[in-house]
């Protein structure tokens, strides 16, 4: 199985529970170009590696946080809305994760799928469809339907309580530290995508055919 590395509970899950950027799929470089574009235009300073140390915070968030270290004045859920109009002109260089969605669709059909994300609705729900990944997963639950951002559980805990599963019997997937924090704070499995990648390509993994 894909998703046999790290060594994982000796209980099988009865869900699986991803992230979407960066696990599902490769997008994180296209918010990075976005936010490019958009954060000089505010007068925003945000180097490549503050970016990643952000993985997982909503684009509202990221203005608010940097506008306040920075001594700038701004509507962030403004920014935000430019960000992501920004995001999607680039959906046509969107790609999957081949492994990872490779290890959602060997579940689908058999336990309930998720995901668990800091982007919107609008956008995430374009970005599986367009990929053809959206009717793999039950729920989608994004920053818009918790107060608590990762590295908060709330958006993992809100996801097994909409599948109807104990968290404690949920696997869940991130490629971000403050991810990992949240799923392991709501009590599940933690699985570390880019360990997870890092182990299968250089053990020569095949990619999967997601055809």
């Amino acid at each position: 199985m894909l998703d046999s590395f790290p060594p994982l509970s000796a209980k099988p899950p009865l869900a699986l529970i991803f992230d979407c950027d960066g696990t599902l799929v490769d997008t994180m470089p296209l918010h990075f170009r976005a936010w490019q574009q958009v954060a000089p235009r505010h007068g925003l300073h945000f180097p490549e590696d503050r970016f990643y140390a952000l993985g997982g915070v909503p684009s509202r968030d990221i203005a608010r946080i940097l506008a306040a270290e920075q001594g700038v004045t701004l509507d962030p859920l403004a920014v935000a809305r430019e960000k992501e109009a920004a995001y999607l002109e680039q959906l046509d260089d969107i790609t999957p994760i081949p492994e990872i969605v490779a290890i959602a669709r060997e579940h689908h059909g058999k336990i309930p799928l998720a995901v668990a994300t800091g982007g919107s609705h609008r956008v995430v729900e374009q970005v599986l469809a367009r990929l053809g990944l959206r009717s793999l997963f039950a729920v989608i639950v994004t920053s818009e339907d918790v107060t608590r951002q990762k590295p908060a559980p709330d958006i993992f805990l809100e996801a097994a309580r909409r599948l109807g599963v104990p968290p404690e019997r949920c696997r869940a997937y991130e490629d971000t530290d403050l991810g990992l924090q949240a799923i392991r704070a709501a009590g599940m499995e933690a699985v570390d995508v880019r360990a997870l990648l890092s182990h299968l390509r250089k053990a020569g993994q095949p990619l999967p055919d997601l055809r």
